[in-house]
């Protein structure tokens, strides 16, 4: 176990990023179409294929999710994982043709301090494509990828990866691209909102504080009074190696989601666009009430475990005013 998404067998991560724009990509590559479903808890979300995954709809299966930065813009991402998709010669059968199924989440980091001005076409799907392109069984976190230009309230975001087995030998694993409205630490200090979950150490092993102060529970949120509902957003994916039904994923997208709550503070606000993932592979079967009652509790630990590790590892970004970075204050 590598503590990443890839622990899971038949899944693959890449990441792309320009460093001049200050943004990037994450793809994430499922060797074997994956059962699939999304949950949506913010109030200002972007996704792709997502009308495809409601589970009124016919196609269960994708093969490969796309996370990105640019808001809108990199909603552009999908189209490059998909080209690269096609070179392979993936995607669902329609008689002759093949469409690669490429859901995919944004978050918003078009004010960061990069250079946006990339005239006419911007660069994501390209960065789809290398991303794609990229993905293998050991990828960074922090500052890269699609959480190369993500922020929170009080420090530099970032993407993160967690991964655990259940009791009864299931594995499950999360990513996740932190851009959140609100503050992944408690109050201003080293601690994190997901202390309780922590494994090994893997977010720097400061529990919580002894007490909670009231200034610890103040608000923290970006932009404060000013803050926009397309500035934000939480993004990503957990996977299991379990047997799971479309309506199965679905329920564990929503249990996984209490992660969120349990590592960000605020969270789900008008202001984000929280979004996560489920899928399956589909190795192992499982009890589907009990056995998925399971499965969601360690996912959500696992997803608040992801959350942690993005900021933890994150680096600042280099312009004036970039907020800092948790181990430029902590170490």
């Amino acid at each position: 176990m590598k503590n990443l998404l890839t622990d899971i067998a038949g899944v693959r991560v890449g990441h792309a990023e320009d460093a001049k724009v200050a943004s990037g990509t994450t793809a994430i590559i499922f060797d074997s179409p994956a059962v699939a479903a999304i949950d949506v808890r913010g109030g200002g979300p972007g996704t792709r294929e997502d009308a495809l995954l409601d589970l009124a709809n016919t196609v269960e299966r994708v093969d490969a999710i796309a996370l990105s930065g640019g808001s809108a813009f990199g909603l552009d991402t999908g189209g490059g994982v998909q080209a690269w998709l096609a070179e392979q010669g993936r995607g669902h059968r329609v008689r002759e043709a093949l469409i690669p199924i490429v859901p995919g989440a944004i978050l918003f980091d078009l004010l960061n301090g990069g250079d946006k001005a990339w005239g006419r076409f911007s660069p994501y799907r390209d960065l789809g494509y290398a991303a794609a392109a990229a993905a293998g069984s050991d990828f960074a976190l922090g500052s890269v990828g699609a959480g190369l230009g993500a922020t929170t309230a009080t420090f530099k975001g970032g993407l993160g990866s967690a991964s655990a087995v259940t009791p009864s030998g299931v594995k499950v694993a999360a990513i996740v691209a932190v851009n959140a409205v609100g503050s992944v630490t408690v109050g201003d200090g080293p601690w994190f909102w997901a202390a309780p979950f922590e494994v090994n150490g893997e977010f720097g092993g400061r529990g919580l504080p002894d007490k909670f102060t009231d200034d610890m529970l103040r608000m923290r949120i970006k932009g404060g009074p000013a803050v926009n509902a397309r500035e934000n957003t939480t993004i990503g994916a957990v996977v299991t190696d379990a047997v799971l039904t479309k309506p199965q994923a679905k329920r564990l997208a929503m249990i996984a989601h209490t992660g969120f709550a349990r590592a960000i503070y605020p969270v789900h606000a008008p202001t984000d666009g929280d979004v996560l993932f489920a899928a399956a592979t589909c190795d192992k079967p499982i009890e589907p009430l009990a056995g998925l009652t399971e499965l969601g509790t360690v996912a959500a630990n696992v997803v608040a475990r992801a959350i942690a590790r993005g900021v933890y590892g994150a680096s600042a970004l280099p312009f004036p005013g970039a907020l800092p970075a948790w181990k430029d204050r902590f170490g």
